[in-house]
């Protein structure tokens, strides 16, 4: 059987001494992730941050966004172009995963509503308590303890979705629409080490309280891998229901 081709679209290029030099940029990360499983993938990576995006949606067999520190309530060069690749891939039933930024464009896209969190940042170890079963969620978990890291949220499902997850604070975690489309707030990509290097370059731009209780939450073990295995299957099911 051949490999499935996966795109996978950055929404980010992190440029900062601190961070982009030390490590693998957001693409590479959810290779990482991917390559895990056993049945790997080929990749294709879409700068989308610099307004790339597929024209064609057959030149891969399934598409991700990743994470992103810009908001999504921004204008940014790519935006209307990714909305738009987004509803293509909704109206094709293109298989569509959507992290963080992601998953907030997906929702915007379709018709949902994304909002700033009234309290600010949301940063650590979180668990998503998953209230829907899906086939693919394989090892099957109740719960996934992941990384996170966003200011902005769903808060607003698009019509047709429906609700998968749900955290203490962040109440759509994740979503689906039918077969197709599966999204998460968190970074299942992230490891311990990028983590807590993301936080010692942002100590000091968020309160201090914020800061401490991600600290405190990277003693917990996060379940990253589950949910790229998770992914995984969701891509194999969609494409062989197609």
């Amino acid at each position: 059987m051949r490999r499935i081709k996966l795109g996978i679209l950055q929404t980010n290029h992190d440029k900062s001494v601190e961070v982009g030099d030390a490590f693998p940029d957001d693409a590479h990360r959810f290779r990482d992730l991917f390559d895990l499983q056993d049945e790997r993938f080929t990749y294709r990576i879409y700068m989308t941050i610099g307004g790339e995006v597929p024209q064609d949606l057959d030149e891969q067999d399934a598409y991700m966004i990743t994470g992103s520190p810009l908001s999504v309530l921004d204008q940014h060069v790519f935006t209307d172009a990714l909305l738009d690749f987004i509803r293509r891939c909704d109206a094709a039933k293109k298989p569509l995963l959507g992290a963080c930024f992601g998953h907030q464009a997906i929702a915007l896209a379709l018709g949902g509503t994304v909002e700033r969190s009234r309290q600010g940042y949301n940063v650590g170890v979180e668990e998503t308590r998953f209230h829907a079963k899906k086939d693919w969620m394989v090892p099957p978990r109740d719960s996934l303890r992941l990384y996170v890291f966003h200011e902005d949220q769903v808060t607003a499902l698009p019509e047709g979705c429906m609700l998968l997850g749900s955290s203490e604070n962040c109440k759509i975690a994740s979503f689906a629409k039918n077969d197709h489309i599966i999204t998460t707030q968190a970074h299942p990509e992230f490891t311990y080490d990028f983590m807590a290097c993301l936080l010692r370059f942002t100590e000091g731009k968020m309160p201090a309280a914020a800061t401490k209780s991600a600290w405190d939450s990277l003693a917990l073990d996060q379940d990253g891998s589950v949910f790229g295995a998770w992914a995984t299957n969701f891509f194999k099911k969609a494409l062989s229901d197609a």
